[in-house]
């Protein structure tokens, strides 16, 4: 299985999914975005992936979100996808894609549900949270 993951080591949650995509058996791309951020078309292409929601996919925390006035509910898509290109940290992460399909893992353990096998046995995350994969 190909997997990808639009990664950013300075995440836990990202570190996390790539942790349990590795526990499946799995070494997947790893795209730091923050540093090669998606075209324009592969953005839109992940978007649409995951079910068309560009807000749902944009990242308020940490980020100057609140200072380019993205809340704004006047804001079009293609404006909102303008500022994730310019400022790629306003990209939310992890973003997994696989055969099975494309997810923002957050939980990290979303990641399970695309993942050919999700039997990594018992997972503790980054902060002790313990997850039990599906058997």
């Amino acid at each position: 299985m190909t997997v990808t993951i639009y990664h950013n080591p300075a995440c836990g949650t990202s570190r996390n999914t790539l942790a349990m995509i590795r526990a499946s058996g799995v070494e997947p791309e790893v795209i730091e975005y923050v540093k090669t951020p998606p075209s324009r078309e592969r953005l839109v292409a992940l978007i649409n992936a995951m079910g068309g929601d560009v807000r749902a996919v944009i990242r308020e925390k940490g980020t100057p979100y609140a200072e380019l006035g993205l809340a704004n509910p006047s804001l079009s898509d293609g404006a909102l996808m303008d500022a994730m290109l310019q400022h790629p940290i306003l990209i939310n992460r992890p973003i997994v894609v696989t055969a099975r399909g494309v997810k923002l893992c957050r939980p990290s353990e979303l990641v399970l549900a695309i993942l050919d096998n999700p039997n990594i046995g018992i997972f503790t995350k980054e902060d002790g949270e313990v997850v039990i994969a599906p058997r």
